[in-house]
């Protein structure tokens, strides 16, 4: 998301680093990879863009990732930077200047409906970042120098692994995680071990259909490209000094709703995911069962590419598949939507996560710690919305294959148009945001904190204006700028503080625990959840504990 991404930049300076040949190596058999730098400030090295999976072109183009090829032939720095192919949709844009225009207390009486331009080959694209390269399935470790030091000692040390958000069709691995490294431990030294991962987005990621999948493509590629990341820090971590066996992996937006659909994993019925805890926050998707839209977008693709088949796509150049995905994700993706995201494939994702959740089909021995903003839906909200015809308009967008009668009990009887306080919106804009974050996020800490018998912790980031994306800042604050008024920048240090002891503490012991802050007790029969406002972190009761959230839980939308 645009405003997640920009936090997540904002935390990215401010080291100073020094690199030399004089830097250790770690051998990992099929390369040998030296640190790219050492940050002397917080005492950890870097091992910058390590390949994870061969690259994903050719006849690997749309296929499940493959372990990478053996390559000795020199020291490997890590020196070339990756992303993924990006896109970004055209309402973005909007959508900043309308949350902008809400912070400043100036927002503009918007009427008309936001229409996508439709995408052609003719459809612009702006020149690309130099990194953005199919090739691009590589991670960061950054590992403590006490830590690496015990590597030979069998002194192993906790796993923190990021999975980045940005709708599925955006995102990078690149964030500086001093700040988290220093919480762990202290100023000058970690007692865990980072790790951050690329996968593949938007059409390259999430393509399927059942045309697409008959042809032998494999739906659901990022998630795959992360369980297979998750597969290379279990047999590699050690090798800095890692448990393989203590690991937590945390994300926000898709990053959060990625995980959830790695702890459902083919139902729970490959045994144990590969790591022990989870944080996800905000997770996030727009749930697509419907076969007829899955096959609707591939078959957008191929025309888009002037291809009949996954053949003739995987014969395609890199230029013209990575044009192709901007220009569909970019021109045909209506208001809040990406177009492309994790989808239901029958194997997979054999149902919703919701669902897979309720079913009790998942891995039961993980723990979790989740978390949600107050005002997730506000960024993916048209700002014309004023009638229930408006709503209902964005909703058959969202889900085009909706039955009427699921239609019908969405607006009039779970989102009724009562706006004398009995339901939590007072106008139609307010309703039409609470759909959205119910729908797409906050219920989905829900369905993870029922499904574990209520022993998770669950938090509540509530520092105005709170919207989604915005906790991204203090989760990686460095210890930098606090604002009072500027809301892309940390306003509240000790809530800062606190959510990095939280995930730091429960990565460590399985027990978020901050020091001078009141106990994190677990979710509970009274669905209590931790809040961290701008004046108090305190106990409150969940609002997604309500028979909305149930309702979406039963996937009755496609």
């Amino acid at each position: 998301m645009s405003f997640a991404k920009l936090l997540g930049a904002a935390a990215f300076f401010g080291a100073v680093y020094a690199a030399d040949s004089s830097l250790p190596t770690v051998d990992l058999g099929y390369e040998i990879y030296r640190a790219a730098n050492f940050n002397s400030t917080g005492g950890f090295y870097n091992f910058s863009n390590i390949r994870y999976a061969a690259p994903p072109i050719g006849n690997l183009r749309f296929a499940a990732p493959a372990s990478p090829a053996k390559n000795r032939t020199a020291i490997n720095t890590g020196s070339t930077g990756r992303i993924c192919p990006q896109a970004q949709p055209y309402w973005g844009s909007e959508a900043v200047t309308f949350l902008t225009e809400l912070i400043l207390g100036t927002p503009s009486n918007v009427t008309e409906a936001y229409t996508p331009p439709g995408a052609t080959s003719n459809s612009p694209v702006p020149a690309m970042d130099p990194r953005t390269s199919e090739d691009c399935l590589f991670l960061d470790v950054y590992v403590p120098d006490k830590i690496l030091k015990n590597a030979k000692k069998k002194q192993s040390a906790p796993v923190l692994l990021w999975i980045y958000g940005g709708g599925y069709v955006n995102g990078q691995k690149n964030t500086n995680p001093a700040g988290l490294l220093a919480a762990s431990g202290s100023a000058k030294q970690g007692d865990v071990i980072y790790v951050s991962i690329n996968y593949r987005l938007g059409a390259l990621g999430f393509v399927s259909g059942s045309s697409y999948q008959a042809e032998g493509g494999a739906a659901n590629l990022g998630l795959l490209d992360q369980q297979f990341a998750l597969q290379w820090v279990k047999r590699y971590i050690g090798t800095f000094g890692g448990d393989a066996k203590k690991v937590t992996v945390f994300g926000e937006s898709a990053g959060g709703g990625s995980i959830m659909h790695q702890i459902t994993a083919y139902g729970g019925m490959k045994g144990p995911v590969p790591f022990q805890q989870a944080v996800p926050q905000s997770p996030g998707w727009l749930p697509m069962s419907s076969a007829l839209q899955q096959e609707e977008h591939y078959q957008k693709f191929l025309n888009l590419t002037g291809t009949k088949s996954l053949a003739e796509l995987r014969n395609l150049s890199s230029e013209a598949i990575i044009k192709a995905n901007f220009q569909q994700v970019t021109y045909d993706s209506p208001y809040g939507t990406y177009t492309y995201g994790p989808t239901v494939d029958g194997l997979f994702v054999p149902a919703q996560p919701g669902q897979l959740l309720a079913q009790g089909r998942f891995d039961k021995s993980v723990k979790v710690m989740v978390g949600h903003n107050s005002n997730e839906g506000t960024y993916f909200t048209p700002p014309n919305i004023n009638s229930t015809a408006d709503i209902e308009r964005q909703l058959i967008q969202a889900f085009p294959y909706m039955p009427a009668p699921s239609l019908d009990y969405l607006v009039n009887v779970l989102y009724p148009p009562v706006f004398n306080g009995s339901y939590p919106y007072l106008t139609n804009y307010q309703r039409a945001s609470l759909i959205i974050a119910e729908g797409v996020f906050t219920c989905n800490t829900y369905y993870l904190d029922t499904a574990l018998n209520n022993k998770t912790y669950s938090y509540l980031f509530a520092v105005p204006p709170a919207f989604h994306g915005f906790d991204v800042a203090y989760t990686y604050w460095d210890g930098g700028a606090v604002s009072a008024v500027n809301p892309l920048l940390v306003r509240n240090a000790t809530v800062a503080r606190a959510l990095q002891d939280f995930i730091t503490s429960f990565a460590e012991t399985g027990v978020p625990q901050a020091k001078g802050i009141v106990k994190f007790d677990m979710y509970g029969k009274n669905a209590t959840v931790l809040e961290l406002d701008i004046d108090n972190i305190g106990e409150t009761r969940d609002s997604n504990a309500n028979v909305r959230c149930k309702w979406w839980q039963k996937a009755l939308y496609s």
